[in-house]
């Protein structure tokens, strides 16, 4: 982990500017999308069901996708697939708006359209993550890894800020459109990095792209660290990361509330997951960042509880930034000791795990909460949820003895 001067001086290199300057360009147009898609999606159909498909189509094939994505990306030029994946998550945006804004969009199309944006998704993020390692000294990769994060969180305050207003005044087309301009600007400023032929790409093939993958697969299921730090991320990310991704029928719902209040809740998360990542940042120590990861799980499942227990939405705002704290420390240390633990030639692969199971599981989560809420209401099923997610927590508390050495020692160290 790093101090706050080491974020400094990672952002001192010029190509850590370029690349997280158009991550939070980027980022910030796909949590505007995120807003406008939800909304629509619950516009269109009034079904807290249907408005989980959406998400469970955007997050969804990471399941195929992602561990084949982490393969390419190890063997590929990194930098490259990095551009194209953003051009095609551009372009693709900008066809849902033009159907938005011409009245040609029916909730089949969006959900057609959101399974080809996740799919450029699950090749976009194990290409730049691995770029981390060729954009800033060695020394520096802990503050990179942890820029990451903060920049993704600095987007999800900015984001929904100018989404809900925009989607107030002048409906829900503009806002998807921005996420076009946001990430064709990040396209373009792709190949301005200065990136090392050997940073660029990972190795060459060994064997055929099938095999590759099975070959990461396997390398972290058999980690004696990361094979149960990423099962624990999975089970609590299907468990509790659903109710952030189908937020619309909680305001309408829990809350009586309309778009603005959606961007406020959606902010919320975002400002508690920028004020944490930066106190997890400022550790300036890797010991105890396993811990961090488990009990942030715990931290997440309280503040869901609170979410969903209260009718008043100040409090609901509270609980929305204090789950999005706890997510953002569990995040960054399991993504933190991931690149640390792995060795480099399987960073790629083991990075689109990780990929997988951010998308893939809140995905399912939502799709899952979605249709329990229109049989049983939303409160019982997260209640159901949390429940279930404490005793994941107890699981990992007591691997955490066998877990942590081998994650926070380095793959160096192996």
């Amino acid at each position: 982990m790093a101090t706050f001067g080491t974020l400094s001086r990672a952002l001192s290199h010029r190509n850590a500017r370029i690349f997280f300057g158009a991550s939070l360009t980027a980022w910030t147009g796909l949590w505007m999308h995120r807003i406008a898609v939800s909304w629509l999606a619950w516009e269109l159909t009034g079904s807290a069901l249907w408005v989980g498909f959406v998400a469970f189509c955007d997050l969804a094939p990471a399941v195929v996708v992602s561990p084949i994505a982490g393969a390419v990306a190890d063997r590929a030029d990194r930098l490259r697939l990095t551009m194209l994946s953003q051009a095609a998550i551009g372009l693709n945006a900008a066809l849902i708006a033009i159907l938005v804004a011409t009245g040609w969009m029916t909730i089949g199309l969006l959900l057609v359209l959101e399974v080809v944006g996740g799919t450029a998704a699950s090749f976009a993020q194990p290409a730049r993550q691995s770029l981390m390692p060729g954009l800033v000294p060695r020394a520096d990769l802990p503050a990179a890894v942890a820029l990451n994060s903060l920049t993704f969180n600095v987007a999800r305050f900015i984001g929904p800020a100018l989404a809900g207003p925009l989607i107030a005044v002048a409906g829900v087309w503009p806002a998807i459109a921005m996420n076009a301009l946001a990430y064709l600007v990040a396209t373009a400023t792709t190949p301005m990095l200065r990136v090392e032929a050997a940073a660029r790409r990972g190795h060459a093939a060994t064997a055929s792209l099938l095999g590759e993958t099975l070959d990461g697969i396997r390398y972290a299921a058999r980690h004696p660290g990361l094979g149960p730090i990423l099962t624990f991320a999975a089970v609590a990310a299907l468990l509790l990361r659903g109710v952030q991704e189908i937020l619309p029928p909680y305001v309408e719902r829990t809350f009586g509330l309309g778009a603005g209040a959606l961007a406020v809740l959606t902010a919320s998360f975002g400002v508690g997951a920028l004020v944490a990542g930066l106190a997890v940042a400022a550790r300036g120590r890797m010991a105890g960042t396993t811990r961090l990861a488990v009990l942030g799980v715990a931290a997440l499942a309280f503040a869901t509880a609170g979410f969903v227990a209260t009718g008043w939405f100040p409090l609901g705002v509270l609980c929305a930034a204090f789950m999005g704290a706890a997510g953002s420390v569990h995040g960054i240390s399991v993504q933190t000791v991931a690149q640390n633990a792995s060795d480099p030639a399987m960073r790629g692969r083991v990075l689109s795990l990780w990929g997988l199971i951010t998308r893939a599981c809140p995905a399912l989560g939502a799709l899952l909460l979605g249709a329990a809420g229109e049989i049983f209401g939303l409160r019982w099923p997260t209640l159901v949820a949390v429940a279930l997610s404490l005793l994941a927590v107890g699981w990992g508390l007591a691997r955490l003895p066998r877990m942590a050495p081998e994650l926070e020692g380095g793959a160096a160290g192996r």
